[in-house]
C-alpha cells in the first residue's frame, strides 16, 4: 500500500486528488479535491458521505436539498481563514465557481441539514511553543461544528522553520483516552516549497512513511504514530486532516508517542512563535 500520494498521481476527472475508502483500504475517510475555472459548475452525489466544502483558494455556491450558501473562500490556504458548507449523505450537490475546493467526506448513517459555516465562527487554536508552534482551524471538529455525525477535519498552519503534529501521536485503538480514526493529510506548501512527514508504526502493526510533501499530495495513516510535520525555514505548511472512525461517539483522542511526550512539558518556559496567527478570518494577522 502507498501511503504517500504525490500530486497528479491518485486524481480523476474534474478531481486533483481522490482518496475513498476502497482507494485507501479503510471504511470511513473520503478526501476529493475539485478544480473548476472560469466559473465552472459540477454536479456530485454525497452517496454515503456526509460531507464538507471548504474552498482552498477561490469561491463558489453550493446547493442542496433548496438550500443555496454562498461561500467568500479566499485566495489560498495561507490568506484567511474560509467559510465552508456541510452537505449531509444521498444529497445532490451543485458546486459552482472557480478554485480549487476540498470535499471531505465520512461515511455515516444519518442524513443531517445542509449548514453554511462562516469563518468568523471557525475556532482558531495556537498549540505547542517555541519551534513546535502552529496554528490549528477547527471548522469541521466536534467542538468547533457539532452538527456532523462522524466527520472531523481541521486545517493547520506551520510557520517555516517549526515542527508540528509534535510529538507524534496515533489514534488507533478504542480504550479510555483514544479513539479509532482513519486520517488523511492535504498538503499545501508556500513558496512551491516543500515539507516533510512522518508515520511510524509498531512491530504488531508496521507503517514507515518519511515523504518529501509538496502542493496537492497527500499522506494516509491507517494507524501508527504520525509526526512530526515539518516546515523547511522559508516554507510556511499548510495541511487539512480529515478524520472518521467506527465509534458511535465523534470523538478525537490521541495518545502520545511515550518516547516524546515529555517535549509538551517543555512548552509552559517557551513562547508560541510570533508570527502565529499566520491567517484569521478577516486575513488580517
Amino acid at each position: 500500500m502507498n501511503h504517500h500520494l504525490p500530486a497528479g498521481t491518485a486524481g480523476e476527472g474534474p478531481y486533483g486528488l481522490v482518496v475513498t475508502p476502497e482507494s485507501a483500504g479503510w471504511t470511513y475517510s473520503a478526501l476529493r479535491v475539485l478544480d473548476l475555472s472560469g466559473g465552472g459548475e459540477h454536479t456530485f452525489g454525497t452517496g454515503a458521505f456526509e460531507t464538507i466544502v471548504l474552498p482552498l483558494a477561490g469561491s463558489c455556491t453550493v446547493e442542496c436539498d433548496g438550500a443555496r450558501f454562498e461561500l467568500a473562500g479566499r485566495d489560498d490556504v495561507f490568506s484567511r481563514v474560509s467559510d465552508f458548507a456541510y452537505v449531509p449523505r444521498d444529497a445532490r450537490v451543485t458546486v459552482r465557481g472557480s478554485g480549487r475546493f476540498a470535499l471531505a467526506g465520512a461515511r455515516c448513517e444519518n442524513r443531517l441539514e445542509p449548514r453554511y459555516g462562516p469563518a468568523e465562527k471557525v475556532p482558531l487554536e495556537l498549540r505547542g511553543a517555541g519551534a513546535a508552534s502552529r496554528q490549528v482551524n477547527n471548522f469541521g471538529t466536534p467542538d468547533g461544528f457539532p452538527f456532523a455525525e462522524k466527520l472531523i477535519a481541521c486545517e493547520v498552519l506551520t510557520p517555516g522553520g517549526c515542527w508540528s503534529s509534535f510529538p507524534p501521536h496515533k489514534h488507533d485503538e478504542d480504550r479510555p483516552g483514544e479513539s479509532v480514526l482513519e486520517e488523511i493529510y492535504y498538503f499545501e506548501v508556500a513558496g512551491d516549497g516543500m515539507g516533510y512527514q512522518r508515520v511510524y508504526g509498531t512491530a504488531e502493526r508496521p507503517i514507515d512513511v518519511l515523504a518529501e510533501v509538496r502542493t496537492g499530495d497527500a499522506v494516509l495513516i491507517p494507524h501508527g504514530w504520525h509526526g512530526p510535520s515539518m516546515a523547511p525555514p522559508g516554507h510556511d505548511l499548510y495541511y487539512l486532516n480529515v478524520m472518521a472512525g467506527p465509534s458511535p461517539e465523534r470523538a478525537w483522542r490521541i495518545c502520545d508517542d511515550p518516547a516524546h511526550a515529555w517535549i509538551r512539558d517543555t512548552w509552559s518556559g517557551q513562547e508560541t512563535d510570533p508570527r502565529l496567527p499566520l491567517t484569521s478570518a478577516d486575513g488580517r494577522r
